[in-house]
């Protein structure tokens, strides 16, 4: 997936897109002339070289002359060197990692390393951070939250964000607790509207800096919703949450692998849905068996499956 970067425009009150000129740079290979290929040939090559280098330097690195250098740059879309350099220059900044052969991480050998380590040491790890910073009483706390309220709704923005907003959907509801899913920005504040004191919104962000869910969380408290959040300590998120459920995830450098913070995220929800569930008690219970048994009776057979499932 090519990334995008963003620059915030005070003039304008939107976001403005800062053009990925390395997917640009890809995209165009073909159409360039040869000596233009390999001006690009060293850019992709080299990219940090290319940031830093002079117009001089990249035309002898590519056995071309200075205008050749100029007219890639506007064959690319660019108004020129130095507008190239400054666009490839936020390229490096988004994304050094994914520009690294193997994305920072060696090939997997026969054994499973290094993959092995990086997926399974990296979930034992995030789980260990779980349980040694999470409090049990603001897990208490969000049990309680969940309980009492009338109808809950889940924010979370982006790949992980959004599915593991989904799964909080998946967890809760088979208590009878009233409670929907958002991924989308708009629905989200739209939601947010709609809410009332005796509400509750759950926030997942796993960087708490999430632009949109923060706002739609100061919406939700603006018409006294409770919150809770799923989220990095000493963040924007936390710090308009009634609840904070924080945890601080060290990320090892593969990009190749899953998000680490995902695997502790799952965890707090697992806590948090099991303390509510504890907290509702007889009436989760009776949930969970109606469930249970329309689905073995769809299904047939003798076999219990999971009890949670």
């Amino acid at each position: 997936m090519t990334e995008i970067a963003t620059d915030r425009s005070s003039e304008f009150g939107y976001d403005k897109p800062i053009p990925d000129i390395i997917s640009q740079i890809k995209d165009s290979y073909a159409e360039l002339r040869p000596a233009e290929r390999r001006v690009a040939d060293i850019v992709l090559a080299d990219v940090a070289f290319a940031v830093d280098a002079s117009n001089a330097e990249i035309a002898r690195s590519a056995d071309v002359s200075e205008p050749t250098v100029t007219r890639f740059c506007r064959a690319i879309g660019c108004e020129g060197v130095r507008d190239f350099k400054l666009k490839l220059a936020q390229s490096v900044v988004v994304g050094r990692l994914y520009l690294m052969p193997g994305g920072g991480a060696p090939e997997p050998t026969e054994d499973g390393s290094p993959m092995w380590n990086a997926v399974f040491g990296e979930a034992r790890n995030a789980l260990n951070i779980v349980e040694r910073q999470i409090d049990p009483a603001e897990v208490v706390k969000a049990a309680e939250l969940i309980a009492s309220a009338h109808q809950i709704a889940v924010f979370g923005l982006g790949g992980s964000s959004s599915a593991l907003a989904q799964e909080t959907q998946y967890r809760l509801f088979r208590y009878g607790v009233v409670v929907s899913a958002h991924s989308d920005p708009y629905v989200m504040r739209m939601t947010a509207s709609t809410l009332k004191p005796n509400d509750l919104v759950i926030a997942i962000s796993a960087t708490g800096r999430t632009r949109e869910v923060v706002e739609a969380v100061e919406l939700a408290r603006h018409y006294r919703a409770k919150t809770i959040c799923i989220t990095a300590p000493e963040t924007d998120l936390s710090r308009v949450c009634d609840v904070k459920l924080t945890v601080d995830i060290p990320e090892f450098p593969d990009t190749m692998k899953p998000t680490a913070s995902r695997f502790a995220f799952l965890a707090i929800i697992d806590l948090i849905s099991a303390a509510a569930g504890y907290r509702l008690d007889a009436s989760a219970r009776e949930t969970l068996r109606r469930i249970k048994y329309t689905v073995l009776s769809h299904r047939g057979g003798k076999e219990l499956e999971p009890l949670g499932d």
